[in-house]
């Protein structure tokens, strides 16, 4: 194997060619750590295709790196590169007139919402990790999230993706056509393949109208059959209108409840709760 630092140094600019850290190096949980061989951080697409080719002629490993927010190892590196993609985090595009956005992999979710919301549009994807976690690794997982009643996950919130495959081609595909009827999709290969088919550097993404109103509400029921049938019940009222259904047991409502110094006066009366 070449050595990396000494030939990445001639391919990229010195402020792509990171130093190892403990928030690049260790999983979420603390209980993995990543050794690559070098860990780079490209700014630009031009800079992934230089790095995806190299490795591709030299046979190296390569494991692409979002926010790094994920629970079960998947970004970690045991030798190779270790691809972290925060540096390439541009929001490149907003068209209201087709209602999407065109953002760069790094981009991390919570901007991503901001940058909808400042343009009084919804970006509807929602999850704990929001203000850590990145574009490309909530498609490259396909994330679900809170919405998926209303929105679905991050599948059918992808318009468009541009991905650099393993030997440094770009596929590019980033219309803001919603209405795409025209052969292959190709985005759905790359959607939930968790790097392994090749880098995502940037999406075009579904914006929606924004809700002028929300409501809240927290139920406790005595048991699973009864949260089923409340469900049922709520979307033949509602419909399309029921964004989120989410079920929590008594006993991590309490622990939830007790870490955030939230009281909650209604943890008595339920085996299971609905909010």
């Amino acid at each position: 194997m070449p050595d990396l630092h000494t030939e990445f140094s001639r391919l990229l600019p010195a402020d792509e060619i990171a130093e190892p850290s403990p928030t690049l190096l260790k999983d979420q949980r603390n209980r993995f750590t990543s050794a690559p061989d070098i860990i780079l951080q490209p700014r630009s697409v031009e800079s992934v295709q230089t790095i995806m080719r190299f490795c591709y002629e030299h046979r190296i490993p390569v494991t692409p790196q979002g926010g790094n927010t994920g629970l079960c190892g998947a970004a970690v590196s045991e030798n190779g590169v270790l691809l972290n993609l925060s540096k390439l985090n541009r929001i490149r595009s907003i068209n209201l007139s087709d209602n999407c956005i065109t953002v760069e992999a790094g981009s991390v979710l919570q901007t991503v919402q901001q940058a909808a919301e400042a343009s009084n549009r919804l970006f509807p994807l929602s999850l704990a990790s929001e203000g850590s976690c990145q574009i490309g690794g909530n498609i490259a997982c396909n994330a679900g999230g809170l919405n998926v009643l209303r929105y679905g996950t991050m599948r059918d919130l992808v318009i468009g993706l541009e991905v650099v495959l393993p030997n440094g081609e770009l596929v590019s595909h980033l219309h803001p056509l919603h209405k795409n009827t025209t052969g292959y999709d190709l985005r759905h290969l790359f959607i939930g393949s968790e790097g392994t088919l090749g880098i995502i550097t940037a999406a075009t993404l579904k914006l929606f109208a924004r809700p002028s109103d929300k409501a809240t509400a927290w139920v406790g029921i005595p048991d699973i059959e009864s949260a089923v049938r409340l469900l049922t019940e709520t979307q033949a009222h509602f419909a399309e209108r029921l964004c989120s259904f989410e079920l929590i047991g008594r006993f991590a409502a309490k622990l939830s409840s007790e870490f955030s110094k939230l009281p909650c006066r209604h943890i008595q009366n339920g085996i299971f709760y609905l909010s």
